[in-house]
């Protein structure tokens, strides 16, 4: 029998504008009136989580707020038959943890449409460990492949490497023999990435061109960018024909300043990944494939484990840009 209060990480919105963090027992009933209720076991953080957790009004509207867009655990309570008690399942994405409170309490209340089944070949756990980031590294990792870029097509380029969906996609790309070369600012991580499966690390600033050249040298097969700006330009122009480059991140801008001359003289393929709203078929079939052949090696190694109270340290480190790799939150007492 579950509590009528739970543990979770709230933000509240103080009478000075500021906002503050602490872990709190949060009442059952303040859940929305969903269908399917899930006792959370593991949760992850995501850069999304971060501006939540800061009071970011573009992501969260209305405080108090439970963050947390990724959750693993066992439902409860059921009005969908597509859903039992004892299920264990996996929920990213869509308003979770946005505007619906979400993975960093003990506890979430969802629609049923939000839900996938836990893969039998995957652990609550490990499904953490891969959560929003590794999903969102699929979905690049599926353009590629619909575009007929495999291994013997050549190099797969990763822009900012060391972030949780740099990391996904190099220990999977590896793992599916794949050559990586991943372009990061932190080559003090060189050792972290190789061991990932990086086949080259570069600094970032080896990639980026800020001339006028509408087409550069051709280098990348392939790309999965996590960082936009100049960075996704040139990738672009330097992507060699037929290839897709695949992209997530805006952190080095919202716009894109290229030219037509990679689409209509070498044939590139821009594809956009919104993990958030990924149709729920394909949704399965990724995590279906993240269970077994595309499952990251030693998965242990690409995240830190932290409790909820040790979350706030990790939620300052990621916005400071220091983060490396994931970060797996466990709300087991």
């Amino acid at each position: 029998m579950f509590m009528n209060t739970f543990k979770a990480l709230v933000v509240d919105e103080q009478p000075d504008g500021s906002f503050e963090r602490s872990i709190k027992q949060w009442p059952l009933e303040k859940l929305p009136g969903h269908e399917v209720l899930i006792e959370v076991r593991y949760s992850s953080l995501n850069y999304k989580d971060a501006l939540s957790a800061t009071g970011t009004k573009g992501v969260t509207k209305t405080y108090p707020h439970i963050p947390g867009i990724d959750a693993a655990g066992v439902v409860v309570e059921s009005n969908n038959p597509q859903f039992s008690s004892g299920d264990k399942v996996i929920v990213t994405s869509y308003d979770l943890g946005q505007n619906t409170f979400g993975g960093f309490g003990q506890y979430i209340r969802v629609p049923a449409n939000w839900i996938v089944p836990l893969p039998e070949k995957l652990s609550l756990r490990e499904s953490m460990i891969i959560g929003t980031a590794g999903f969102t590294a699929a979905i690049g990792i599926h353009h590629l492949q619909h575009n007929y870029i495999n291994p013997e097509n050549g190099t797969i380029l990763i822009t900012g490497a060391t972030g949780g969906v740099g990391i996904m996609a190099i220990a999977i790309l590896s793992k599916l023999g794949y050559s990586v070369t991943a372009a990061t600012g932190k080559l003090d991580q060189k050792d972290f990435l190789t061991k990932t499966g990086a086949t080259t690390v570069i600094h970032r600033d080896e990639v980026k061109d800020e001339s006028s050249r509408p087409l550069l040298s051709s280098k990348w097969a392939g790309a999965i960018d996590t960082v936009g700006g100049i960075m996704l330009d040139t990738t672009l122009r330097q992507t060699q024909h037929n290839g897709t480059v695949a992209c997530c991140g805006n952190v080095l801008g919202h716009e894109l300043h290229t030219n037509v001359y990679p689409f209509i003289l070498r044939g590139v393929h821009l594809a956009g990944i919104d993990s958030g709203n990924c149709n729920m078929a394909l949704r399965k079939k990724l995590w279906e494939k993240l269970a077994d052949e595309w499952k990251p090696n030693n998965m242990d190694r690409l995240a830190r484990e932290v409790s909820l109270e040790e979350l706030g340290n990790q939620i300052n480190r990621i916005l400071n840009g220091q983060q490396v790799g994931r970060v797996l939150v466990n709300l087991i007492d």
